[in-house]
């Protein structure tokens, strides 16, 4: 896709899908990305598919890799690795995403210099969007926004657009669905430009599967969420485990030094030892919330170099 700048330059887009037994989609879904995005490169990564994805993109016209490690995030990792470009477009392979306004997603990351702008599913069709994967996307949503602060309402879309140098520049640590959540948590720590887009969200066509699984890739995203806490705010996280088994070993020494001031004795010397130990632990989980804090703020540091870094060199070339 060609996109005029003020230079006067050709930005160069690729659309990147990953894609697990997506036979039934990958053409429609390589078509309309090709109408809406006529001069960009279309990657599909086939993640070791059991049926005819492979064959059926490479037949639409997609230039077509494969990363053999399972998972959406090893794709992503891959990609990300592999692929040039000034901005790319991640998008599913599923045939539920609009096509259509990809090419206003690409303008608005490059007027508005945002380094990841994220399709908010907006669903008309019940069958669209299951109750279970609604209430989960709300509760993950919910629980990143109290962490690390309110700018999406939609943190697990697929549909994203990024910025040559947030690609560039992002460690991948995912290996599966959880990868749109540390994609989020990673912009927002970092405070990067990003901003979130409407867009349509369809029915799977007939035949096609879900490949997530509810429960069991509910718990990895709520892992992952629990990760990114402790090691992107340990003093917060460290903190207040420092405050809760303070608050233990004052309660088991609270009635041995009522105790001791009325008879000048210390009974139940276990409970004593107890008490002073977990107020022991209380100290070290503060002192290492304030070492890992410093830590971090350092990673952060190099992390937003190097985003930094990526753009001066995407402008230079």
């Amino acid at each position: 896709m060609a996109v005029s700048g003020s230079s006067q330059m050709t930005a160069e887009v690729a659309v990147l899908i990953p894609c697990y037994n997506e036979e039934k989609t990958i053409v429609a879904v390589v078509a309309a990305f090709r109408e809406a995005l006529p001069e960009a490169s279309i990657y599909v990564y086939d993640n070791n598919s059991g049926d005819a994805t492979r064959e059926k993109a490479q037949q639409a016209g997609a230039i077509v890799r494969q990363e053999t490690a399972q998972g959406k995030g090893w794709v992503v990792r891959r990609m990300f690795a592999d692929i040039e470009a000034d901005y790319y477009v991640l998008v599913d392979g599923d045939d539920t995403y609009d096509a259509s306004i990809a090419p206003r997603m690409v303008e608005a990351v490059r007027n508005e210099s945002l380094a990841m702008l994220v399709g908010r599913r907006i669903h008309e069709s019940a069958d669209a969007y299951r109750p279970g994967h609604v209430l989960g996307n709300k509760l993950f949503t919910g629980s990143v926004a109290a962490l690390f602060g309110r700018r999406f309402t939609d943190i697990l879309s697929g549909y994203r657009v990024f910025s040559r140098p947030f690609v560039k520049s992002f460690p991948v640590f995912s290996g599966g669905f959880e990868i749109e959540t540390e994609l989020t948590v990673h912009a927002l720590t970092l405070g990067l430009p990003i901003s979130e887009i409407a867009t349509t969200y369809k029915e799977r066509p007939a035949g096609s599967a879900s490949k997530l699984n509810t429960y069991r890739d509910g718990i990895r995203i709520l892992w992952m969420i629990f990760k990114l806490f402790k090691n992107e705010k340990p003093l917060v996280f460290f903190g207040m485990l420092g405050v809760l088994c303070l608050a233990l070993a004052v309660v088991l020494a609270y009635p041995l030094v009522i105790t001791f001031l009325d008879t000048g004795l210390v009974p139940r010397f276990p409970t004593a030892i107890l008490a002073t130990g977990i107020a022991i632990y209380a100290l070290i989980m503060f002192a290492c919330g304030l070492i890992l804090d410093t830590v971090t703020k350092g990673r952060r540091e190099m992390k937003l170099l190097s985003y930094l870094n990526a753009g001066r060199f995407a402008q230079s070339i």
